[in-house]
This record gives C-alpha cells, structure tokens and sequence, in this order.
C-alpha cells in the first residue's frame, strides 16, 4: 500500500527495482537504495501530511477504492453486457458514456470511446504524452502503461510489443493504434472467446482481463483461464 500511495501521489508510480512487460515486478538478490524520485516523493507526502493537506489513511481509502472496489471488473462488467447484448453493445459503441451508465458507473476525466476486436482487426491503447487511462472502470494503470518503453515503442511497433506480452497477430490482422489525450480515452472491447457461447454475464466477466481491454492481450476461452 506504501509504494501504491506513492505511485497515486505523483501519477508516475512508484520506482520499481526490476519489471517486466506483464507487470510483474520482481526482488532482486539485493535491496537497491530508494531512487531520487523516491526519496522526493516520501519527502512531499511527508511534508504534505505534517501540513495537514494529505491524511494518509483518507488517501489508503482512495487508493484501496481503485484497487480493489473498482478495478478492471468494471470495464469487464461492460465487455460482458456487450458480449451477450447486441442492442446494449449499439448502444455502448454509439455514446460509451451513457452505455456505462447504464450500468451505474461513470466515465470521468474525458471522453470514452469504445473500439471493437475482430478477426481482421485488432486494437491497441496507449498514451505517448503521459498515462491517461479510463480509471473509473479500469481502476489505476498498470506500472508498465506509464513507462516510456511502452508509450514510445507502441507507436513505433506494435506489433514487437505485442509479441513481448505473448500475443503474436497472423499478418493480414490490422493493428490500429489509439492514443489516449486528456480529453479521450479509450476502451478495447476483445473479441469473445470460443466455448464461452453458454456463459452468463457473471461467469463472462470473468473471463475478461485488464490486459484484453488495453488490447496487449485477447481474452482466454473458459477452460485455459485467463491472465491478468
């Protein structure tokens, strides 16, 4: 929760010793020193809490609230309703905003555009100005959409990055890439999954991955699981 916190402070995460593309971060044999940009970040909160602006435990709220109350199973929620809704899936490509409404939950922070996977067409999101991300029913960024490797190299090869988190695209599949601004994030709705014709919204949802509606990722069918 302490690295967490530090991460929320700064919208820049939290210095990671060692990371990989799939968001695993790993120890090293070592402790390494605290970063500079660690050491500033603890010195603010510091400074911001001994001034009264900050309580840390109403920010541990926060932080837990996009965590874990809100997270990816909000946007999961949304994939399975379209999934097994044609007319709601219209209706979620025409005004997402209002789509997710229905749902009672909100689109904050920018416009919300959904963009559908299908066999010739794959979708992948990214933000090369900074991290912007649809937090209100994706819960906060993972470690590896902020860094400067992914927001460059996407652009540039999408197709390398993509093979770096263990999906490789036949070659007539088009890559279309969506930068996200302040003002338009985006939503990748994944291609639903063989065998999953018999699922429920609940067991669908499930299903349904972080990793997928970023769009690094497709969705697993029922009997292989799914990643994170």
């Amino acid at each position: 929760m302490e690295a967490t916190r530090r991460g929320f402070l700064t919208a820049a995460g939290a210095a990671m010793t060692h990371h990989d593309p799939h968001g695993e971060d790993h120890d090293d044999d070592h402790q390494e020193a605290p970063s500079d940009l660690t050491l500033r970040v603890k010195a603010l909160e510091s400074l911001l809490v001994e001034k009264g602006l900050v309580d840390p435990a109403a920010l541990d709220a926060l932080v837990d609230t996009y965590e874990h109350k809100i997270g990816p199973h909000y946007g999961a929620r949304v994939v399975a309703r379209a999934w097994a809704d044609p007319a709601y899936r219209k209706r979620l490509q025409a005004d997402a905003a209002a789509a997710v409404g229905e749902l009672g939950y909100a689109v904050q922070h920018g416009n919300l555009l959904v963009v559908e996977n299908g066999p010739q067409l794959h979708n992948l999101v990214v933000c090369t100005l900074c991290s912007y991300y649809p937090v209100s029913i994706l819960g906060l960024p993972p470690v590896w959409y902020k860094s400067a490797a992914y927001r460059s190299r996407t652009v540039i090869d999408p197709r390398g990055v993509l093979r770096e988190f263990g999906l490789e695209l036949a070659e007539d599949v088009e890559v279309r890439v969506w930068d996200s601004t302040a003002d338009q994030r985006y939503l990748v709705l994944p291609e639903r999954p063989p065998g999953s014709e018999r699922l429920g919204e609940e067991a669908l949802a499930a299903l349904v991955t972080r990793d997928a509606m970023i769009g690094v990722a497709k969705v697993k069918p029922p009997h292989t699981g799914g990643a994170a």
